[in-house]
């Protein structure tokens, strides 16, 4: 066995203008390093604004290939004045410019979650910010972490206050607040299998262009072929895939701004006074119905601007806006005036406008670019459903699955095998069923503009709670965007009955889903919380049940903070026996994205020091994957020696057991049992050294144990209704909840917990 002991080592604390040895750092070589940062943060800004054009973008920048099509569907038509076609333009220039760089680029971006974005980060957000959030574990346990520390600039104003006593005293406004929210997540989980389908089958159809005898049949089967590819390439994970896609769009962004100013050029350069707004009130008053129901496929110009949100944790704020603004921007207007060029002079051309507009020396280049293109573009939705369900899941809103980290560097950077094979399955279903983009289409747009609207009544609240500002801007903002959706929305609506009713389908499967999950998951946390027991009467019977105390380490994973959860009850009742070092260990995701390591453990002793008995909170953030079971058990470990040794050398010095207040200057610290703060302003931090006579005889002990093993006890739970509960909780619990829970991963596999060492106690939990 390693012999090991705890030393200490001081380190200096490296505060602003610190020094080491006496010596100075001149003002030029503190100068030359400034700019050496500057420089490199500023060539990793651009390099993940490069791969952000392969994952972000995509779904909008081949927006072009569908979006007059499916707006022409209908019963619109162009006539011998370019009202029509002006006018369309105008609303399509205008929706780019206020919904996906104004609200999205300018604004929404500004309310990330620590990095992450999405509407799941809205909501923990604000859950961090009030008492309104879906996670039980209350704000003061964890007050103390960074991640929870937050701005106190602005005072509250009286708006925000009344508005977060509402919601935290109206148990049915958080309930609805939170269906909210899984509405507009299940709706970007829906569009998980629209995106691929509608952009991939919207390109290989430009082939019947040059080919019009080719049957249906084929054009289905290539899309299919296509999209199975797309999906097997997913678990190279986002940052190979960024490198592999960005020069595909730039290139297909080149095309199609340059073919643009082309046919703009030589059709009808006019087309350039589409910019004003005033064309849109001549189209709708020429138009009228019919103009209406073109905003179905409108609405399809926007498609991909909620992902560049949702994609956020894959990349940075600022790359996001460099290349939306001074590329994808300008590009896709350039595009779109160059189609509506072509159309003002053949109207006859509306169902296949775009690959009709292209010069026909170069066709064949630009169709193989689009279709590669199209390819890029079901990246974006599909990154963004990973993340998504990355932070319901540790959230517990969605049930646990498999979830691969892709980058060392980039943590948002993630793969989940189970959706990513599901999502291909219903691509292929939508595709083969449907055949016609008009109607998935129909779909499409429905399920984006939801998620836009749930985004901007959710930005009312970040407004006015998270950022403290006038309700006036956060009613001028929800006003202004939230009329405009609800215009959009009310076309697509029109439009269920014509393939609308999928992501209504879909997004409601999902929808019960995760709210069962979660439901599920709370009454059986409440069940372990009413049916705790204190350890104090466990040993107290201890003579009558024969307890003994067998050598080694064992960790009970229990979901309360505090008691003895029921099941290692009934398992000490039934075999009297357990380690001589036991440690309960409750994980717990909290509503921040991520919790430093040394941060992350919560250690306190439960009874007296002969017991050898200790409570070990372990808090993580929703975008943190956890370490592999090894690295768990060694951080952990090292972590309960640290306390022993600094709690031993807090005895000594005061002569008696310290409280856990009294074991460090900075209580939060202490709590933790991390970095102790000693006088002269300098950090103590422990390392594992050969064994001498300064070692503590609990620390020894403890290594000893560890040596002798490690086990891990679980409970192994039936979740069911009681006898008493209504026919609606026994088909929620009984049915739809257990049968998510059978067919998920069990949490000793999502933990990494080796077979070998697993004790599993199983009980029947009635709730």
């Amino acid at each position: 066995m390693p012999l090991l002991r705890i030393s200490a080592e001081a380190v200096e604390d490296s505060g602003a203008g610190g020094r080491r040895g006496g010596g100075g750092m001149d003002f030029e070589s503190q100068s030359r390093v400034s700019e050496s940062r500057s420089s490199k943060s500023y060539r990793t800004t651009l390099l993940l604004a490069y791969q952000s054009f392969g994952v972000v973008y995509g779904d909008l920048s081949i927006s072009p290939i569908y979006v007059f099509k499916s707006t022409f569907s209908g019963r619109l038509r162009l006539h011998e004045e370019d009202a029509e076609i002006l006018g369309v333009l105008s609303v399509v220039f205008w929706s780019l410019t206020l919904i996906a760089l104004c609200k999205y680029i300018i604004l929404v971006l500004g309310a990330d979650d620590n990095g992450e974005g999405g509407t799941f980060a809205l909501y923990s957000l604000m859950s961090r910010h009030s008492k309104i959030g879906l996670s039980s574990t209350s704000h003061a346990a964890h007050e103390h972490l960074t991640a929870y520390e937050l701005e106190t600039d602005r005072e509250e104003t009286r708006t925000s206050l009344r508005i977060k006593k509402f919601l935290e005293k109206n148990q049915t406004s958080r309930l609805l607040l939170l269906l909210f929210t899984l509405l507009g997540t299940s709706m970007v989980i829906g569009d998980g299998c629209l995106t691929p389908t509608i952009s991939v089958v919207s390109a290989v159809s430009g082939l019947r262009i040059k080919l019009p005898g080719l049957h249906e049949g084929y054009t289905v089967l290539i899309s299919c072929v296509i999209l199975i590819g797309l999906f097997a390439l997913q678990h190279y994970g986002t940052h190979r895939i960024g490198f592999l896609f960005s020069p595909i769009l730039i290139a297909w962004l080149i095309c199609i701004s340059t073919i643009g100013i082309y046919n703009t050029i030589k059709w009808n350069p006019g087309v350039i006074r589409a910019i004003s707004p005033h064309f849109i009130y001549q189209f709708f008053k020429k138009s009228g119905k019919d103009g209406w129901s073109s905003l179905g496929g409108l609405v399809l110009c926007v498609t991909g601007a909620e992902a560049m949100f949702a994609d956020l944790g894959h990349f940075s704020k600022l790359s996001i806006r460099i290349a939306f603004t001074a590329v994808v921007y300008p590009c896709l207007v350039l595009a779109y005036m160059g189609e509506a060029a072509f159309l003002s002079k053949h109207r006859d051309d509306l169902q296949q406008s775009f690959f009709k507009a292209l010069p026909d020396r170069v066709f064949w280049p630009v169709f193989v670019i689009a279709t590669l293109a199209t390819v890029v573009g079901s990246q974006a939705i599909i990154s963004a459903t990973f993340s998504i369900i990355s932070q319901c899941r540790a959230l517990g809103c969605f049930p646990r699955v498999k979830i691969i980290h892709t980058s060392s560097h980039i943590h948002g950077q993630i793969y989940i095998p189970e959706v990513n094979w599901l999502l291909m399955l219903l691509c292929l279903i939508v595709a083969i069923g449907f055949r016609d983009t008009t109607m998935i289409g129909n779909a499409y747009g429905l399920a984006v503009i939801t998620v836009m609207l749930v985004t901007t009544c959710l930005m009312f609240l970040i407004i006015t709670i998270v950022w403290k500002r006038s309700i006036f801007l956060a009613l001028l903002f929800t006003l202004t965007f939230g009329s405009l959706e609800l215009l959009y929305l009310s076309a697509c609506a029109a439009k269920v009955g014509h393939g609308g009713w999928l992501p209504l389908v879909i997004s409601l499967t999902i929808l019960t889903a995760m709210f069962t999950w979660h439901y599920g998951t709370v009454k059986k946390r409440e069940f372990e919380l009413q049916n705790k027991v204190s350890l104090d009467r466990i040993l107290s019977s201890s003579p009558s049940l024969g307890l003994v105390r067998v050598p080694g380490v064992g960790f009970v994973y229990s979901n309360i903070m505090n008691g003895v959860p029921p099941m290692f009850a009934h398992f000490v009742t039934n075999f009297p026996a357990f380690h001589r070092v036991l440690v309960f260990v409750c994980l717990q995701t909290l509503t921040v994205p991520k919790v430093p390591l040394h941060e992350r453990f919560l250690i306190t002793r439960i009874g007296q020091p002969e017991q050898g008995i200790f409570r070990c909170l372990v808090r993580y953030g929703y975008k943190d994957g956890g370490s592999d079971n090894f690295e768990f058990e060694k951080q952990l470990l090292l972590k309960l020696a640290e306390f022993l040794d600094q709690e031993g050398r807090n005895s000594s010095a005061n002569g008696d057991k310290p409280s856990i207040a009294k074991r460090s200057e900075s209580v939060s610290d202490a709590l933790a049992g991390l970095a102790i703060v000693a006088d002269g302003g300098k950090k103590v931090r422990f390392k594992l050294v050969e064994k001498t006579e300064e070692l503590r005889q609990e620390v020894w002990e403890l290594m000893e144990e560890r040596e002798a093993g490690v086990s891990y006890m679980m409970g192994h739970t039936c979740v069911v209704a009681h006898e008493s509960s209504p026919w609606i909780k026994k088909f929620t619990i009984d049915v739809i909840y257990g049968f998510l829970r059978r067919n998920s991963r069990s949490p000793a596999v999502s933990l990494g917990i080796p077979h070998s060492s697993l004790v599993q106690v199983g009980m029947v939990y009635h709730v």
